[in-house]
């Protein structure tokens, strides 16, 4: 029953993940179609993403505070319908108005739905965490290829059908709050009583933020600069460049699966230090190398390392603040999102002044700083607990 709760969640992750990946590939048609300025078409991609992010941590907050499983279901809703009504919403200040309610919905959903994740799982949260991951993994991946189809279909107006996953998910999660609550209660039942017991360790959840937020630069980075590394540095083509970036995806979901697994079997701050301590190595040499053939071999395991710490790290970031589960899901899965988001116009520049490689060295030694953050964290005291 858990695993099948949790892929229910899963699944609502997919959904409000798509709707972040349906963005991007809406900017043409609407630029075409109000006449926008790139900048302004840049706008309603910051809209969307900061003010998700920003405000994730917040409703983590209030979710510790006041456990609201509703948020599940409406969240759902809110980021699909916000997105369906982009294409049919006639100003450009409407479209960052539902733009905005779609962030707003990402925000409620994803502190909410970890943090449910999180007391369903029982024991195997970092296996219950990568396969609510993966939902979200897919969301980004499906998006883009529906709403392009969409929108070459029917126009902008496409998008309303957009709506669709959202209602039929988010009324199918709705049914399903009953059984979140119990798990929610329940949890908090367990540990009313000895809630003095467990501290928050806000240090060590500081310097786990340290590597969460090296993590979201070098997949931004890697998400923008792929693409284009292998068009302009490899000279392959626009084709290969994309399957580039679906084979990172597509090795990442296995390293997912399999960072949640060793993670429940070796301990989550080793698969963290593991991880991490290999990246400070196959990084730089899959920058360095120009060999076509090395580097879609060293790509692959690229994706494997870096999804492979995902889970860890959102459970560690829970484990260490057991009071405030929905804010450490808040900071691990929104505020990430905004550092790596503001740091990719930075690394641009540096791409548009001396070349895409220069712009890949400068993260390519990232992992170094993020494996000493890494060394520093300490057992989760839930863990320790836990094998004893």
């Amino acid at each position: 029953m858990k695993y099948r709760l949790v892929s229910f969640l899963s699944l609502g992750h997919l959904v409000t993940d798509m709707t972040q990946g349906a963005i991007p590939v809406m900017l043409p048609f609407l630029i075409a179609e109000h006449h926008l300025s790139y900048a302004a078409a840049a706008g309603i991609v910051f809209a969307s993403t900061v003010v998700s992010s920003l405000i994730q941590p917040l409703l983590g907050y209030f979710a510790d505070k006041f456990s609201k499983p509703w948020f599940i279901p409406a969240g759902v809703l809110f980021a699909g319908l916000g997105i369906a009504l982009v294409g049919i919403v006639p100003t450009y200040h409407l479209i960052l108005i539902v733009v905005v309610l779609s962030g707003i919905g990402l925000a409620a959903y994803h502190p909410e739905a970890a943090r449910t994740a999180n007391f369903v799982a029982a024991e195997n949260k970092a296996t219950a965490m990568s396969l609510f991951g993966i939902g979200g993994q897919a969301g980004f991946a499906i998006g883009p290829v529906l709403t392009t189809g969409l929108l070459i279909w029917l126009g902008l107006k496409g998008t309303l059908l957009l709506a669709l996953p959202a209602v039929f998910v988010g009324i199918f999660l709705a049914l399903q709050v009953p059984r979140f609550s119990a798990y929610t209660k329940s949890s908090t039942n367990k540990t009313g009583t000895a809630q003095s017991a467990e501290r928050d360790e806000w240090p060590s959840f500081l310097r786990l933020s340290g590597v969460v937020f090296c993590r979201s630069i070098i997949f931004y980075t890697m998400n923008t600069f792929i693409p284009l590394y292998w068009i302009n540095v490899l000279h392959q083509s626009n084709a290969a460049g994309g399957a580039a970036l679906t084979l990172l995806f597509a090795a990442g979901v296995v390293g997912n699966l399999i960072g949640g697994r060793l993670a429940d079997t070796l301990g989550l701050r080793t698969v963290v230090r593991g991880g991490f301590f290999a990246f400070t190595i196959i990084l730089p040499l899959f920058v360095w190398t120009q060999n076509v053939l090395v580097a879609t071999l060293l790509l692959v395991v690229v994706g494997l390392i870096h999804f492979m710490t995902y889970s860890p790290l959102v459970v560690m970031g829970q484990m260490y603040l057991p009071n405030h589960v929905g804010f450490a899901s808040g900071v691990t899965f929104g505020l990430a999102v905004t550092i790596g988001g503001v740091t990719s116009p930075l690394l641009g520049l540096i791409a548009d002044h001396h070349g895409i490689r220069t712009a890949l060295w400068c993260v390519a030694f990232l992992p170094v700083l993020a494996t000493g953050f890494a060394l520093t964290l300490p057992h989760p005291r839930k863990e320790t607990l836990a094998t004893r």
